[in-house]
């Protein structure tokens, strides 16, 4: 007797396939035309009482977080459905186009700082200021990845207060 799984030839009277283990007494012959059977599909999904969408696409959290890895993500999602309706997700992308403008805006008084004390002979102290700000910045970048990753509503002083305002929370 051949089984109808794996087509391995069995002995006569045998109810069990020795090779896959597969029923050979309850099992229907194979079907025709190589082994493949069409299963047809509703047209539409069952309408039931509980029947909740699933929701793809990044969490509030995720999307949140990501914002802040540079300002292209932030700018995307200020702009694309459905996270420029979620107060969270604008929060955090608002407030790191913030961080971005306040990073340019430290990279200009350096410069101009660095220049003015170059000219009285205190060049040593730009080199000194210079990376003291770029840590500051850096760590304030840090903490709000990391808040929010959590879900938390950093706010940074100056700047978390507009992007709440703009944020609409």
């Amino acid at each position: 007797m051949q089984c109808p799984a794996c087509s391995t030839e069995n002995p006569a009277g045998a109810t069990f396939c020795q090779h896959c283990g597969a029923s050979l007494t309850a099992a229907p012959p194979p079907p025709p035309g190589g082994g493949y059977t069409q299963v047809p599909q509703p047209a539409t999904a069952p309408a039931a009482a509980g029947y909740v969408p699933v929701q793809s696409g990044l969490s509030d959290n995720s999307a949140a977080a990501i914002a802040y890895i540079t300002i292209i993500p932030a700018i995307i999602f200020l702009v694309m459905e459905p996270y420029n309706r979620k107060p969270f997700v604008r929060f955090h992308a608002v407030q790191c186009i913030g961080l971005h403008v306040l990073a340019f805006a430290t990279g200009i008084v350096l410069a101009i700082l660095g220049t003015i004390l170059a000219m009285i002979h205190l060049g040593l102290l730009s080199f000194l200021l210079g990376p003291i700000c770029w840590i500051g910045l850096v760590i304030m970048w840090v903490l709000c990845i990391v808040s929010a990753a959590q879900g938390k509503w950093f706010k940074l002083p100056f700047i978390g207060d507009f992007a709440k305002k703009q944020a609409g929370a």
